[in-house]
């Protein structure tokens, strides 16, 4: 059976797309064969950020309505094997997704042999974010360390736990796993920032990642490539770390004190 993984949260801006990119590569890299659909329609850029923007022809849309297949849809990654993409329509209400529509595609995609099915969810609770939750098996929720972020992921929470198939069901809950994007320990040591600890006890799940603050993540949107396949930046090093616990492995985590600078920096900046 395919697992079914659906990046959230309830703010916008916290790195979701990015997150959603990065995960589903990490994924297909260790041998997993990996799917990563966009749900934002009408705002898709997850193939921005996979850089196959230009192979769009069909999109998640077009093959609940019937208009293609889903062999036609899926774009298949140059960089990475075992990673696919669905991407979104740019030009459909948010209401062209259905339940059955939607609970049909990830049926063939079982079918076809997909060890991961990454749900790139949109910000907040409209009907898209609610679709691409309703059906997952485990949630990563995505927040920075701001007290916003935080209390908004909180009411996600709240949703994963009432209005998913595995509620309506009775089955066992949305696993749930807590991604923090965007971690500044110096910020967090001037109090400019809550601790990954502050965010732990607000939210109360397990912690399987924490992302650095850093310049290679924008570079790498901007170049139309996944930032994990950045193997010489923090935030790529990160993601890595994070695909192993999503896998079960024991992990020490990484990034969360500030470094300590040299005599050198301290004296000439940097």
């Amino acid at each position: 059976m395919a697992r079914i993984i659906v990046v959230t949260s309830g703010k916008g801006g916290v790195g979701k797309t990015t997150s959603s990119a990065a995960i589903a590569t990490g994924l297909a890299q260790r041998g997993k064969k990996t799917v990563v659909i966009d749900f934002d329609i009408g705002l898709r850029n997850l193939d921005l950020i996979m850089g196959c923007e230009r192979r769009v022809v069909y999109d998640f849309v077009n093959v609940i309505q019937g208009d293609a297949t889903l062999n036609q849809a899926l774009i298949k990654d140059k960089r990475t094997d075992n990673l696919y993409i669905l991407p979104a329509s740019q030009t459909r209400d948010k209401d062209a997704l259905t339940k059955e529509g939607v609970a049909k595609v990830l049926e063939d995609l079982n079918e076809m042999g997909y060890d991961f099915v990454v749900c790139d969810s949109p910000a907040g609770i409209e009907s898209g974010a609610l679709m691409a939750l309703y059906f997952a098996d485990e949630a990563i929720i995505t927040t920075n360390p701001e007290v916003s972020s935080v209390r908004d992921s909180d009411r996600i929470l709240g949703i994963l736990a009432s209005k998913s198939r595995r509620a309506e069901n009775g089955e066992d809950p949305i696993r749930e796993h807590l991604l923090v994007t965007r971690y500044n320990p110096g910020r967090v040591t001037r109090g400019d920032m809550l601790s990954v600890e502050d965010v732990v006890e607000i939210l109360r799940i397990p912690l399987v990642g924490v992302i650095p603050e850093s310049p290679s993540v924008l570079r790498a949107s901007n170049q139309g490539e996944p930032v994990i396949l950045d193997t010489e930046s923090d935030a790529g090093v990160a993601y890595s770390d994070t695909i192993d616990r999503l896998l079960g492995e024991e992990k020490p985590f990484r990034f969360l004190t500030e470094e300590k600078k040299g005599l050198l920096k301290r004296l000439f900046g940097g």
